[in-house]
């Protein structure tokens, strides 16, 4: 049997990078204060990389930090000393695209360098180019064909890191010039505006609006490679990334902890592995557009992308979650992030225990007082409940 592949998460900043290694993520994946590609993002300063990379270490798990922008002339004076403060707090590799950059780091520091999945890498000549250019890991075009991807790995020798699950592009990522065009805001310098989720108007040949015509999009619908984690892990690949640095905690230990349950579902029971549906079900609930397996499976047709209308409507599944619990009076302290009130039923999960079925009953304030409703965000309550519960866990509705 192949090695475990390792389990890559998406953190904004130091909240979600703890859960996403308490919820399963062997590695993260960060933005620094410099050269990445999610300027809109918080990021982390460079005291708070060293925060993340000593949590990370003290559980024997990794962090990667994006140095994936697009270098213009007067950036390459700050990059070397950049790179050495992030070889200084030890970080496990940097994520780089610009040659510039992957050039610096690889002569003048001892930084580890993963290949973006900017640079758009799709075949064996250009994986074997990258190899010798001393990569130790590359992150394959999200566009990249099951095969191209088996191919690949049988013939050239270095790590592979495939995307599994969350947002996608509508052209090759890293290669998109829309949003730069029409709103002076450089995609490939992290500040995209997102141009293929707008409406357009369809026009004729005289510029006229066509009646009766919806607006257009060109907005690809998200990666979900959940069916596919067995013939992945066969495969070889190296690393699953989980895509979604601005994503919330909800959304990451979700999609975390079912990928995290698939992979060693299919790993430790290789002979009567079943696929659980039930987890695309959870999946589908956390994000605000359809899911497939895109380009994956060979099939990439209108099916796989949103062009006359659709509804992204954040759902309300995530309830609260909990900060504390005491053992022996059997009650948790919980912060509110969406409406509920007595009678409703919840499930909680965790990463140490199975989803426990709850029935919201007694519901007390800070004061101690008995309350119907809970409706003010992040309101502190406190619940009874007999199993035991950690910090961090998360409490949804019922579906």
């Amino acid at each position: 049997m192949k090695n475990k592949p390792e389990l890559l998460a998406p953190a904004g900043d130091i909240e979600r990078l703890k859960i996403a290694l308490k919820y399963g993520a062997d590695a993260v994946y960060i933005g620094g204060p410099l050269l990445n590609l999610r300027a809109n993002a918080i990021n982390f300063t460079l005291d708070e990389i060293k925060e993340a990379v000593s949590f990370a270490h003290s559980l024997n798990k990794k962090v990667y930090v994006t140095v994936n922008i697009i270098l213009h002339n007067e950036e390459l004076e700050e990059v070397e000393s950049y790179l050495k403060k992030l070889e200084e707090v030890e970080v496990d590799a940097i994520i780089a695209s610009d040659l510039s950059i992957i050039k610096i780091a690889l002569e003048k520091t001892n930084l580890q360098v993963h290949l973006s999945t900017q640079s758009s890498t799709l075949n064996i000549e250009a994986c074997k180019f990258w190899k010798n250019e001393g990569v130790s890991r590359i992150v394959l075009a999200r566009e990249c064909y099951k095969d191209d991807i088996k191919e690949i790995i049988d013939n050239v020798d270095i790590e592979i890191e495939t995307f599994i699950h969350g947002a996608m592009c509508a052209g090759y990522s890293g290669r998109c010039v829309m949003s730069n065009f029409l709103t002076n805001r450089d995609a490939n310098r992290g500040g995209c505006s997102q141009i293929c989720r707008w409406d357009f108007n369809l026009l004729n040949e005289n510029l006229e609006s066509i009646k009766g015509d919806m607006p257009f999009t060109f907005c690809s619908k998200d990666l979900s490679l959940l069916k596919y984690i067995k013939d992945m892990i066969d495969m070889g690949i190296t690393s699953f990334k989980i895509e979604g640095r601005m994503r919330s905690t909800y959304y990451i230990a979700t999609v975390v902890s079912i990928y995290r349950k698939a992979i060693d579902e299919y790993f430790n029971k290789k002979d009567s592995y079943e696929y659980n549906k039930e987890y695309e079900k959870i999946l589908a609930r956390c994000a605000n557009r359809d899911s497939v397996p895109q380009f994956f499976n060979g099939v990439n047709d209108s099916s796989c992308s949103y062009y006359n209308g659709r509804d992204e409507v954040s759902n309300q599944d995530f309830l609260a979650v909990v900060l504390d619990y005491d053992k022996k009076t059997h009650m948790a302290k919980i912060e509110q992030r969406n409406y509920f009130k007595k009678g409703d039923i919840a499930c909680i999960f965790g990463p140490n225990h199975s989803i426990i079925e709850y029935k919201f009953d007694k519901i007390y304030d800070e004061d101690g007082s008995i309350i119907e409703v809970v409706n003010h965000p992040k309101q502190i309550v406190y619940i009874n409940i007999e199993k035991s519960l950690d910090k961090d866990d998360m409490i949804r509705v019922k579906f």
